[in-house]
């Protein structure tokens, strides 16, 4: 049972060339794509409601996932807490995701540009002109969303407050 587990959690977390043939697939079956993206350090309520979320407005739900040296670059030194292997089978148990992807670049404009998602979501402190990949989306065709962050929580936040009880 265990090993079927692994199994299943391993099979949603994909390369590029993979997940790009999986998305053409779906999308031929008339699904429609989201695509999203974070470092998701800490899972959090705030996380799974954002992406509970943003799976209900399409089909599929591609999560694009921060490298471990992406996160250090952008969050600094001490981060991320857990790495990218753990963050991924994090995302990876949850129902409504349906792959995972890991990227290197501080953006994700390459995953977006590559995979072509119907639909582009990111949270509610971005506005449209401003997101990675918006531009792309909208002259394909596709769409972009925003979505309420769940205040009071980040994983930001949570390290700071475990490193204050130390």
């Amino acid at each position: 049972m265990r090993n079927d587990l692994e199994k299943t959690l391993l099979n949603k977390i994909l390369d590029l060339p993979s997940l790009k043939k999986m998305v053409n697939d779906w999308q031929a079956a008339g699904k429609k794509v989201v695509f999203t993206n974070g470092v998701f350090d800490l899972l959090h309520i705030g996380h799974i409601t954002y992406m509970a979320k943003a799976a209900d407005l399409g089909d599929k739900l591609i999560i694009g996932l921060n490298s471990d040296s992406s996160v250090k670059r952008i969050k600094g030194e001490n981060r991320p807490v857990n790495d990218q292997s753990n963050r991924a089978a994090l995302l990876a148990a949850l129902f409504f995701v349906d792959a995972i992807v890991v990227f290197d670049e501080d953006t994700p404009l390459n995953l977006i540009t590559a995979l072509m998602p119907d639909i582009l979501v990111k949270g509610s402190d971005y506005s449209i002109d401003n997101i990675v990949g918006a531009k792309e989306v909208i002259a394909n065709g596709g769409e972009v969303k925003t979505i309420n962050f769940v205040e009071g929580y980040s994983s930001t936040s949570i390290i700071e407050k475990i490193r204050n009880q130390l």
